[in-house]
């Protein structure tokens, strides 16, 4: 079943006359995403693959009724407003596919989709995959692409980064398992929703046997999970890869946020963390499937 999407979700496209816009709009629309429209100022009425264009996402929910997910494909600098309408249109989460957002933009934004009651994914964001189902964003790319990473199974997948985001789905595939669905957090320095707000929905989600993570120094999104386990919320198989162990403190490392500083962020304070709270490390990520394997075998 996985979490988030499925192939009954409705979805709108932001900016989906843009170059991006378009291409990711064809690609979702041939995956099997459920996209009810999109949106382009002073282009309702055209279409894009068949996709209807109106002025506004409120125009869309009124003539659709209520949206599950808006994916936004603007310049960084239109951002803020794109998902404020998203959210002011009662949109239920929000993904802007979308870096280089100032970030007092950012913080303002989410701030206000909160407000609104809607959930921001990222900024930078690359999507949400659930195999076989629904793609919202361009996570896998194409559909060659991703039916060949993407197989459906029951392991839940978060990824610190976009571009890696298909590697633990790849090793668990080639260790024997297949994913439930694959969540790329974001890239920002602050996001809207973190991997620790969406671990209960993977213990939610009776498909989701464990969760494997593509983890990076900097930030807290691994201690956070760490303390949703010791809490007693996530009581399944965890199994981390840290990218990015060789850096010093201060060393930047993939993204602008991905910094060590005092400690906290550190490989080795993301490992500690991880193995206190009960779950596990990965030396590499073709260890990952190696893990699972054993722990799913004595915990189920």
């Amino acid at each position: 079943m996985g979490i988030l999407i499925n192939r009954e979700t409705k979805v709108v496209v932001q900016g989906i006359t843009g170059r991006e816009g378009s291409v990711r709009t064809k690609y979702m629309m041939e995956y099997g995403t459920k996209l009810i429209g999109g949106t382009s100022p002073g282009k309702s009425g055209e279409e894009v693959y068949g996709i209807p264009v109106y002025n506004t996402v409120k125009e869309i929910v009124q003539a659709n009724g209520e949206i599950d997910f808006s994916v936004v494909f603007v310049p960084g600098r239109g951002l803020k407003t794109a998902v404020m309408e998203a959210a002011d249109a009662g949109v239920k989460n929000i993904i802007p596919c979308v870096e280089g957002t100032p970030i007092h933009d950012i913080m303002e934004m989410i701030a206000y989709a909160k407000i609104k009651g809607s959930r921001v994914i990222g900024p930078g964001s690359i999507g949400i995959l659930t195999p076989e189902e629904a793609v919202v964003g361009w996570l896998g790319g194409n559909v060659e692409w991703a039916n060949k990473f993407f197989k459906k199974g029951s392991i839940g997948v978060f990824s610190r980064s976009g571009g890696q985001s298909g590697t633990i789905p790849w090793v668990l595939r080639e260790g024997g398992f297949g994913v439930s669905t694959v969540v790329h957090t974001g890239t920002e320095p602050v996001l809207g929703t973190s991997m620790a707000d969406l671990l209960p929905y993977f213990e939610e989600d009776p498909e989701t046997k464990g969760v494997a993570v593509y983890a990076e120094i900097g930030g807290t999104q691994e201690e956070e999970c760490a303390e949703v386990i010791a809490a007693g919320k996530f009581t399944k198989p965890f199994v981390i890869y840290v990218a990015g162990a060789w850096a010093p403190e201060g060393q930047r490392f993939s993204h602008a946020s991905n910094i060590v500083e005092r400690g906290r962020g550190s490989a080795k304070s993301k490992m500690e963390a991880i193995r206190k709270a009960g779950g596990f490390v990965a030396d590499t990520p073709t260890d990952i499937p190696l893990i699972l394997k054993e722990k799913l075998a004595t915990d189920f």
